[in-house]
């Protein structure tokens, strides 16, 4: 029986991954999840296995190309027994006369296919619905045409609508395309269109950041008798794993009128990469002491570096990450949570400042960061957000409780 294999599921967050080697050939006998191709996400290299034994009958895939989960990428030829077990069995036909048969048994009634919506003029006989404004309302047309070019609502943002209420009309469209072929062009590389991606789907919740001052001179002062030695980044981590295992309901996802709880504190962190960004993950970082992060921290730096994530660290994603704009100089920002999550903490640049001292009641010069906290709304409020970050900055300022 003819079986397709299908583009997995890769990740809650991942919408297409690109093949990079495929591994099999035609007429090649495979067992079950047996390694077929290796794929890139915008998190990790991954691989695709088989659905179940069998003879390779075809590839589709190609290298290079992505494709979205649930595309099929080749078939094999396998028995009842495992085929059976399949979620999806392509209907095939052995010949013309069967599938004319199959059609004349299972009519499709003509007057449904080719319904577009019925819209209410509002200016002139324009389709324009009731309430809609300017490129928030995207015709069919339109639409048709965006999806035949691969585009998305994001990408009209540049456009001036010149139809009824500022709607971006077909025409303006087209005369933004062509004036784009009169400009300088580079393609988008497959983890730059996947972090578009994932941060568009991100900006559809209600988000929010607030941020504090902390003093690290304790910090660094334990990093100095710390053998490994711990950077800012991993002190972070801890903390941020230790105040969620407090309040887990933090870090939950709002499902329906439910919010869900985390069952394990796994903490991502982010790693630039060539041309985007990488989130390796560590799982219950709540249970793991400070000076056994050290090892797992930098080996996942490099694996992640040389696009190498092993699955345990990618998949499924963390409940928050942590990201370090510090070291690029920078004193402030509002990180965004990937899709999959409703937190990231950020650490800013480290500044030496003069605190007063009241004991000695005069200045002292003192090693100051700014840390944020970006959340989605609809969990946290300010005021639990702001509790939380306290909580975390508490912590960074008594590393020994790390």
């Amino acid at each position: 029986m003819r079986v397709p294999i299908l583009m997995p599921q890769l990740g809650e967050s991942i919408a297409e991954a690109t093949v990079r080697d495929i591994k099999i050939e035609i007429g090649q006998q495979v067992t079950a999840d047996e390694d077929l191709l290796e794929v890139e996400t915008e998190k990790a290299m991954m691989e695709v296995t088989t659905p179940c034994p069998g003879k390779i009958l075809e590839i589709i895939a190609e290298v290079d190309i992505s494709y979205p989960v649930g595309a099929t990428l080749g078939y094999l030829e396998a028995t009842e027994e495992y085929a059976d077990k399949n979620l999806q069995i392509e209907e095939t036909f052995d010949s013309e006369e069967e599938q004319s048969n199959f059609a004349e048994n299972n009519p499709i009634d003509a007057s449904e296919l080719n319904k577009s919506p019925s819209v209410t003029p509002t200016i002139e006989g324009l389709p324009v619905p009731a309430k809609a404004s300017g490129a928030k309302y995207i015709s069919p047309r339109l639409r048709a045409r965006m999806e035949e070019l691969g585009l998305n609502t994001a990408d009209l943002a540049g456009i001036a609508g010149s139809g009824a209420g500022g709607r971006v009309t077909v025409e303006d469209f087209e005369s933004f395309m062509h004036d784009l072929e009169t400009k300088k062009t580079s393609p988008a590389s497959s983890m730059r269109i996947a972090v578009a991606d994932s941060m568009r789907r991100s900006w559809s919740r209600p988000l929010a950041t607030v941020g504090s001052p902390v003093k690290l001179d304790s910090l660094l002062e334990h990093r100095k008798s710390s053998t490994p030695k711990p950077g800012p980044t991993i002190y972070a981590i801890r903390a941020l794993a230790l105040a969620l295992s407090e309040r887990t309901a933090s870090a939950g996802r709002l499902v329906g009128n439910q919010i869900i709880h985390p069952d394990s504190i796994d903490i991502g962190f982010a790693v630039e990469v060539d041309d985007g960004v990488l989130v390796p993950v560590i799982r219950k970082v709540d249970q793991i002491p400070l000076k056994d992060l050290v090892g797992q921290y930098s080996s996942l730096v490099d694996a992640a570096k040389k696009r190498r994530l092993p699955k345990e660290a990618s998949n499924p994603p963390g409940i928050a990450t942590v990201t370090n704009f510090g070291t690029f100089g920078i004193v402030w920002a509002t990180p965004i949570p990937l899709p999959e999550q409703n937190i990231v903490l950020g650490l800013g640049f480290g500044q030496q400042k003069p605190s007063w001292d009241k004991e000695k009641e005069c200045w002292t010069p003192v090693v100051e960061a700014e840390i944020t906290l970006s959340f989605d709304h609809r969990i946290l409020d300010g005021g639990g957000a702001g509790r939380l970050l306290s909580r975390i900055a508490e912590l960074l300022q008594s590393p020994e409780d790390l």
